[in-house]
């Protein structure tokens, strides 16, 4: 195999772990379900099963908060092929409401992801994550979201910034 070829495969799987990142953050089940094989696997360790119940469980809890971001750091790629293993660190940072008022968790791990090229298209066949530290504190977000002037927040869905700045038709 060529390195230019290598590079290719390794970009799709680094972009493939970037866009699970974006489907969460933006509770976007449809991009989710399309970035797994069909018969993928996930384990988060408090939920293990096939990548479609895992979506089926993950979007009904991250709509019980308010806003999340997963931050992607380093990701090394090892291809072999239609396979690859991929381990990618991440930084989640998750707003709900707790018992005494709104809640800043951050947790960080590694995402180990195998890849596979089936037809030409890679697609995560199975997901771990691999957790090393977390944090909770008091929210001192202070945005008014309410009111938000000229200022643009983030929001779930498809009505983000984001799509429409992907798609061509952005403000910037």
């Amino acid at each position: 195999m060529d390195r230019l070829t290598i590079v290719a495969d390794k970009l799709e799987c680094t972009e493939l772990v970037s866009r699970v990142a974006r489907a969460i953050d933006r509770c976007d089940a449809a991009l989710l379900e399309s970035l797994f094989h069909p018969d993928a696997t996930d384990d988060h360790g408090i939920f293990v099963g096939t990548a479609s119940e895992f979506i089926q469980w993950v979007i009904p809890l991250l709509n019980t908060m308010k806003r999340t971001q997963h931050i992607i750091g380093q990701v090394l790629i090892e291809v072999d092929g239609d396979r690859a293993a991929g381990e990618s660190y991440f930084v989640t940072h998750h707003n709900f409401d707790g018992p005494d008022g709104e809640i800043f968790m951050v947790a960080a791990g590694r995402y180990l992801d195998r890849f596979e090229r089936r037809d030409g298209i890679w697609k995560i066949a199975h997901r771990h994550a691999v957790y090393d530290w977390n944090s909770s504190t008091s929210s001192t977000d202070n945005f008014d979201r309410d009111n938000p002037g000229a200022q643009v927040f983030g929001i779930r869905g498809q009505g983000d910034a984001s799509y429409a700045h992907l798609a061509g038709r952005g403000r910037s």
